[in-house]
């Protein structure tokens, strides 16, 4: 019956001609058009001019029809692409600039295969913008938006601190980082990276101070008594100077340089490098890291490789020597086994000279009141009687300082600013001068520490990023805030 049946006029569209045809007249010159036979079952179904009778059929005898109806809508609707312009698209568009300065991805990877499929199956109407779309106008305007908020956040600040280092690319290029610290009015200690300049001129001071200047004033930071704490290299340290602004050298730089000086004690110095020659050894020899583990197993040590320290890190060096001394038995029964003994032609050992030789000029140390290292370190400052004396103070601010002197001993371990935004009211002279000082950091490790997603950034596969560029992928990835 199906085989005989005709296809409806074209002016019939609907999608439930699909499954309906008409027979001809006994004559064969026309359409029997008052009556529908279902292609499926072969049964007529009366018509009066509209599907309704011819829908209430497929749905309670051919159920399965309105899924495969649905599925041919749905991708019908997946056919129509979404428009640049609408709330879904510059959702998304706005998410994979997001991924690209979060994850610090190339600007390429907008046109990678895998992307490509991956946005196609999430959703498959969108249209992924051009790779110069997103470096020049939705990077761009996200950068602008988001540097505008943090410039609104800096004008409630008292007093912000900056902290700045030079570092060059893997393109060669070097650049100088700025980074902000401030007090917001809810007492969070609050930082950013405020930009990224290139530095295309000699690293003299008088080239660093005017772009620490530009920068001061694009963010309009004057009235804001800024304090600049950087390393103690001698041209950046002029370069405040030649400001006029109140310096402060970095902690970290200080404590590395009076722990070089120490390590460079000769008794110091000769276990340091015996100690360096056994873990190097270790870590050129197959054979001896080999035998290494297998003591560590069987005398029940962690399996941590030996540690080589950093000439410029003090710290590793200590790391070096902690790993040495967890791993000494393990390292001794190494260097005991035959394997291990073929091949110690450039093996120096440690004998009880080299372990005994810094114990020669030992230097006298007074008896001392045992107390944490953090009160140590703040002395006097924490002592309630070597408070600085006040001179000219008016009455209210001497009763201010009087009552804070009286107050209850915070623990060291406990956040100020916590006491700080709960005793702000009462305190309201002090908590000024607070805000003003506490905000300082005690290191420049901020803007170091850009430096490795820099290094993620001007890599050789986007050696030919502009710095403008650079400036605002650095700033993003620190700055940009993402919802999760």
């Amino acid at each position: 019956m199906a085989e005989a049946l005709k296809a409806p006029t074209k002016n019939l569209k609907a999608d439930v001609w699909k499954y309906f045809g008409f027979k001809n007249h006994k004559d064969g010159k026309e359409l029997e058009k008052s009556k529908a036979v279902c292609k499926i079952c072969s049964v007529e179904v009366k018509y009066c001019r509209n599907t309704t009778n011819l829908r209430n059929h497929l749905t309670r005898h051919h159920p399965e029809t309105q899924t495969a109806q649905k599925q041919m809508q749905l991708d019908k609707a997946f056919e129509v692409k979404l428009p640049a312009n609408s709330p879904r698209a510059q959702k998304i568009t706005k998410a994979v600039a997001t991924y690209i300065c979060k994850s610090i991805q190339p600007y390429c990877v907008v046109e990678n295969d895998g992307f490509r499929c991956l946005m196609k199956t999430l959703e498959p109407r969108y249209v992924i913008p051009t790779r110069k779309q997103f470096s020049e106008v939705t990077i761009p305007n996200m950068y602008a938006d988001v540097k505008n908020d943090i410039a609104t956040s800096l004008t409630s600040a008292e007093r912000v601190a900056l902290t700045c280092d030079c570092w060059t690319s893997r393109a060669t290029e070097s650049y100088l980082t700025i980074t902000a610290h401030y007090i917001d009015n809810d007492w969070n200690l609050m930082w950013h990276v405020l930009q990224t300049r290139s530095v295309e001129t000699s690293h003299i001071a008088s080239n660093l101070r005017d772009i620490l200047c530009e920068a001061i004033r694009e963010w309009e930071l004057t009235n804001k008594e800024p304090v600049i704490v950087t390393d103690n290299a001698a041209n950046i340290v002029r370069a405040v100077e030649m400001m006029d602004l109140l310096h402060v050298g970095c902690f970290a730089h200080i404590l590395n340089l009076a722990s070089q000086a120490a390590l460079k004690i000769p008794a110091v110095a000769r276990l340091l490098g015996r100690v360096r020659r056994i873990a190097s050894f270790f870590h050129r020899s197959t054979t001896a890291s080999h035998k290494l583990k297998e003591k560590q197993t069987l005398l029940g040590l962690p399996l941590h490789k030996l540690v080589i320290d950093v000439v410029t890190r003090w710290n590793s060096s200590l790391e070096m020597l902690d790993r040495f001394l967890e791993q000494q038995p393990a390292v001794s029964a190494a260097l005991l086994s035959p394997e291990v003994r073929r091949n110690e032609k450039d093996l120096c050992t440690l004998t009880e000279a080299d372990v005994t030789v810094a114990e020669d000029e030992p230097c006298p140390q007074k008896k001392q009141k045992k107390s944490s290292a953090l009160m140590f370190l703040l002395g006097s400052v924490y002592k309630q009687n070597d408070a600085a004396s006040l001179k000219t103070l008016a009455d209210k601010a001497q009763e201010e300082v009087n009552r804070y002197r009286e107050e209850t001993h915070i623990p060291l371990s406990e956040n100020p600013l916590h006491w700080w935004k709960v005793h702000a009211g009462a305190f309201p002279l002090l908590a000024r001068q607070a805000k003003r000082y506490l905000c300082v950091p005690g290191t420049s490790v901020p803007s170091e520490r850009v430096f490795s997603a820099a290094g993620d950034i001007v890599t050789a596969k986007r050696s030919c990023l502009t710095s403008q560029h650079v400036d605002q992928l650095l700033f993003l990835q620190k700055n940009l805030q993402v919802d999760i």
